[in-house]
């Protein structure tokens, strides 16, 4: 069992477990959340203009946005494959949320995919719940090495959860009000993933993309069913 458990070594022979190095993230990720109002607005966006009937990715970062920017290589990656992008700060999510419903019920966007990092993964479960209650399908929901246990309530086609097991991150579940796939990926033996790590590696970020849609655009058919879906479920 110990040798499961990663350390950090530093000057002096002094190892410290990595998991306790964390720690110190997760109270900082806390204080912000009590501090910043959730619907402030959205920070360090790009948003240029998306398709007509396509799809869009929201990424969330975590916190002080320094310790996630692998979501913008994935950002600048999806926008030259010809799908538009929104990178947000996790603090923003309720005000990200409503940026898309809108850009969904106008037409701008029919296809809502969602990725998170560290605390932006932990405010995913949110982002899609009050989707769900604006009727707002989401079609992907890809979280990367959440540090908090959550929660899923509302409507995601697919959720798929990349954690490090024997690190930070934590499984998500789902309860009896998510409508959608949840998978709970351990993502550990990866080579040189980590919590501060996951969504720089090459590795993942291919995954995160290979996740996505190939082509943004669904036929009115499916998308009809998946509005359908929203509508009954928040009847």
């Amino acid at each position: 069992m110990n040798a499961c458990r990663s350390t950090t070594r530093f000057f002096g022979g002094l190892s410290v477990p990595r998991r306790s190095l964390l720690r110190p993230l997760r109270v900082l990720a806390i204080t912000l959340l009590l501090a910043i109002p959730a619907g402030a607005g959205v920070a360090n966006a790009t948003a240029p203009a998306a398709p007509a009937t396509g799809a869009r990715v929201y990424l969330l970062r975590g916190v002080l946005n320094i310790f996630s920017l692998g979501l913008d290589d994935i950002a600048a990656k999806l926008e030259r494959q010809g799908i538009p992008v929104t990178v947000a700060n996790f603090v923003y999510w309720s005000s990200l949320a409503d940026q898309a419903a809108a850009e969904y019920k106008s037409g701008k966007v029919r296809t809502i995919i969602l990725v998170g990092h560290s605390s932006g993964a932990t405010a995913l479960p949110d982002m899609v719940a009050k989707l769900g209650q604006l009727g707002v399908p989401v079609k992907l929901a890809i979280g990367l090495d959440s540090v908090f246990r959550t929660k899923l309530a509302g409507n995601a086609e697919r959720y798929i959860n990349f954690y490090v097991a024997n690190g930070a991150g934590e499984p998500v579940t789902r309860t009896k009000d998510f409508r959608g796939a949840l998978e709970n990926v351990d993502v550990h033996a990866v080579p040189g993933v980590g919590h501060l790590s996951i969504d720089k590696n090459q590795i993942m970020q291919q995954k995160v993309i290979g996740s996505a849609p190939s082509t943004p655009r669904f036929s009115g058919a499916r998308q009809r069913r998946l509005r359908d879906r929203v509508r009954n479920s928040s009847n």
